[in-house]
């Protein structure tokens, strides 16, 4: 069989994506757009069958902009479905996900990025479990009321925080996968601790390759798997290549707070050449091939074994994806090149969205006992 036909047979799951940034900024997805990353058209064209558009949060917005930045969202995920209902539907469910790959529309999940949303309220949870959320990035670039963070050094918690614990039972209650990624290590220990289902990483990448604080440990990622988890890959290319992190690190910064500025300005001359400008420099620098995307990939496979790893692009949330993974187009890249290195069916099936998914139907299964 060929990498074409295992792709199109195969369920092919993005774990994480920034789209909803770019609706409230003004952008139609419905249609293939200039700008970023992930639209319809372009990920029906990738083959990608699923996707969790995630709703994020800053963890420098005050609790009650926090919440409303997030129903802001969600809200506007479920309008961008409501209006395209030939291309893509809403997504709750593991079955509903698979009905609509049979209907030949793409599957939109939502995702809840950052716990701060939520303030201390799990009634807030409850509401946000209630709008389709299917998962919460418990927080973000910060300590927040939940938990702490792999970015700042000044801790809060020291891991999860004790209404933290509550959380995470209360996602257990409702069916609502935790999702560890930017969470400090110890935050990570935590969850694993205290929480009676599968946790998951949605976008994060293997440390031992790329030294970041927001990848995981070889034996972060083995005890993950141990506890029947799954760490979902992420595209972006300083979290795959510590070379490229050091060259282009300030130029990302550049190209984001651009990007950002376009968006909402599309008719301004001088932000289109401010965001032309920082482009350039940007892609000047060599970017890693995909491929090194895939030896993180098979890092976690000779760690652990094949079910405990898959996909969690970061699109629309980051500034370089690697050389010939551009966008959601691409994905089939990623299968030709598991082909090429001998993986058979079976397994590319586990790791393009398989892996995932069973993680999902056990977070379902336990809220239902």
């Amino acid at each position: 069989m060929t990498a074409k036909e295992i792709h199109e047979k195969a369920f092919v799951l993005d774990s994480h994506c920034d789209t909803p940034l770019a609706i409230i900024r003004g952008q139609d997805v419905s249609k293939r757009r200039k700008l970023g990353h992930i639209d319809f058209d372009r990920l029906k064209e990738g083959g990608v069958d699923g996707v969790f558009f995630a709703a994020y949060t800053s963890n420098s917005l005050a609790p009650d902009e926090a919440t409303r930045r997030a129903l802001q969202l969600v809200a506007l995920t479920h309008k961008v479905c409501d209006e395209n209902p030939k291309k893509v539907g809403l997504a709750t469910t593991v079955r509903e996900a698979r009905e609509l790959k049979a209907q030949g529309r793409t599957a939109i999940f939502i995702g809840l990025e950052n716990g701060s949303p939520i303030q201390k309220d799990l009634s807030l949870l409850y509401l946000f479990y209630k709008m389709g959320v299917r998962y919460m990035t418990l927080t973000h670039a910060g300590n927040n009321e939940i938990c702490d963070s792999c970015a700042p050094k000044e801790k809060r918690w020291n891991g999860v925080s004790p209404f933290g614990v509550e959380v995470i039972r209360e996602m257990n209650r409702l069916g609502m996968i935790i999702d560890v990624s930017h969470l400090s290590d110890e935050s990570f220990y935590d969850c694993l601790k205290y929480s009676k289902a599968p946790i998951v990483a949605t976008h994060s990448c293997c440390r031992a390759l790329c030294n970041h604080p927001r990848n995981m440990t070889d034996q972060m990622i083995k005890d993950l798997a141990a506890a029947g988890g799954v760490i979902q890959i992420n595209f972006y290319s300083s979290f795959l290549d510590p070379n490229y992190s050091k060259v282009a690190g300030a130029l990302c910064d550049e190209f984001d707070e651009s990007l950002i500025d376009y968006q909402l300005h599309p008719r301004c001359k001088r932000r289109k050449e401010r965001y032309e400008k920082a482009k350039e420099a940007l892609f000047a620098v060599p970017r890693p091939s995909y491929k090194l995307l895939v030896d993180h990939i098979e890092h976690v496979i000779k760690l652990v074994g094949v079910k405990h790893v898959g996909l969690g692009s970061d699109f629309d949330g980051i500034e370089s994806a690697p050389d010939g993974l551009e966008d959601a187009s691409k994905f089939g890249v990623i299968t030709q090149e598991l082909l090429d290195r001998g993986y058979s069916q079976e397994d590319i099936n586990l790791i393009l969205g398989e892996n995932f998914l069973r993680v999902f139907n056990e977070v379902e299964n336990l809220a239902m006992k």
